[in-house]
């Protein structure tokens, strides 16, 4: 029994970078003999058994052939006679098939290392094909390895899997999954960049796709379209380390813009009522989680409203805070400014733009807290009269602590 480090763990130590979980192969073993060491069998697929001590994953050597559509329609066999090699060559990336002995010395049958080092995304062999779950891989790791290129053969068989119709088998809880990986990238544009390039975009996320090409409002900087702030807008959310609902905010939180009339280009007027029913729409195929789900809504809903701030009236900012639920929900209100800064950062130039004013709200929610609301209810004879009578003094509010006009 032989046993190898393989993978991801593999190509991190090669590339300096920290090493969060390490994967191993144990080739010329059977289930029985790993149960006979104290290994735990945890596999349902296929033979995984975690260390008695570590409580680390050892996989048998396997290979896997076609058995039918999507990322599940495989057979696998494990047994003592599978070579490292084997195991190695159903894997997706060069740079994902090296293995290391436990002497040091490295297995490297498609020249993966000499990836690492031209900083190359290459698919092990043409068995790429099988799975459509690689596409989105792929992809995540563009937007992780950000000095990586996907190797030009791999592009064209990834834009086989989608006109072939592989990728249309993805599930949408797997295409979340990786999804929401690659936003938490270090540049997650170009998970998007890469997707549309082969043209994955279009199946999975087409309310995202027809946003390239759609002019930005008169006053935005005319070289960038749509989809492209929408890019910058994210590299922002990345840039700063936002939470996981607002990356996913910032990326949805245009798309109504992509059902603007032609007629009424470069103006966008109703596009945040059109962008928040398609939220919906793409929450409902993608089920992310409801805390993605909500606060991308209220992103697609308000983003105009916030960008505004300086120019709404009290009674208009208090009706907004009430709206968004910004009192119970404060910190969901914080990742609400946070998304829409970047939405205001996503486009050039923007350095030179009057700042967004996330302060302004911040204030306008400090006052309308400080409301005394049971006072307020405890004088009112009418009890049908509360809800006006609190909103009243929360305007109020609003108005002495920012000075606005009524």
């Amino acid at each position: 029994m032989q046993i190898f480090t393989v993978g991801g763990a593999v190509r991190d130590e090669l590339l300096g970078l920290p090493v969060q979980d390490r994967d191993y192969v144990v080739v010329g073993a059977s289930p029985e003999e790993m149960l006979a060491r104290g290994f735990k069998a945890v596999g349902k697929d296929f033979p995984v058994f975690l260390h008695p001590q570590t409580h680390e994953e050892y996989a048998l050597a396997r290979t896997e052939r076609k058995s039918g559509h999507g990322y599940t329609g495989f057979a696998f066999h494990a047994a003592p006679e599978v070579s490292l090699e084997d195991d190695l060559a159903r894997r997706d990336l060069t740079i994902n098939a090296i293995a290391r002995s436990a002497d040091g010395v490295l297995t490297d049958p498609f020249h993966g290392v000499a990836d690492l080092e031209a900083r190359i995304l290459r698919h092990v062999g043409p068995a790429f094909v099988e799975d459509p779950v690689r596409i989105l891989r792929i992809a995540r790791f563009a937007a992780r390895f950000t000095d990586f290129s996907v190797a030009p053969e791999t592009i064209d068989l990834m834009r086989q899997m989608v006109s072939s119709g592989e990728a249309d088998h993805l599930v949408a809880e797997r295409v979340w999954q990786e999804l929401a990986k690659g936003l938490m990238e270090a540049k997650p544009s170009r998970m998007i960049a890469v997707l549309r390039e082969c043209g994955a975009l279009a199946r999975l996320l087409p309310e995202l796709d027809r946003l390239f090409g759609v002019p930005q409002r008169a006053d935005f900087h005319p070289e960038i379209d749509t989809g492209v702030h929408v890019m910058m807008a994210l590299d922002h959310s990345a840039q700063y380390g936002y939470a996981l609902p607002v990356r996913f905010a910032v990326l949805l939180h245009d798309l109504g813009k992509g059902l603007t009339p032609t007629a009424e280009l470069p103006r966008h007027t109703g596009h945040e009522a059109r962008s928040a029913k398609l939220v919906d729409e793409v929450c409902a195929r993608l089920k992310p989680p409801a805390e993605c789900r909500d606060l991308a809504r209220l992103v697609a809903r308000y983003h105009g409203d916030i960008r505004r701030g300086p120019e709404l009236r009290a009674a208009t900012i208090t009706r907004l805070l009430e709206n968004t639920d910004a009192l119970r929900r404060p910190q969901r209100f914080k990742q609400l400014l946070e998304a829409c800064t970047c939405d205001h950062h996503g486009r050039l130039g923007w350095e030179e733009k009057t700042p967004l004013g996330a302060g302004l709200f911040l204030r306008a929610l400090d006052a309308v807290q400080a409301v005394n609301a049971a006072a307020i209810a405890h004088s009112c004879s009418d009890s049908s009269q509360i809800p006006k009578r609190l909103h009243m003094a929360r305007v109020a509010a609003v108005k002495q602590i920012l000075t606005l006009p009524d």
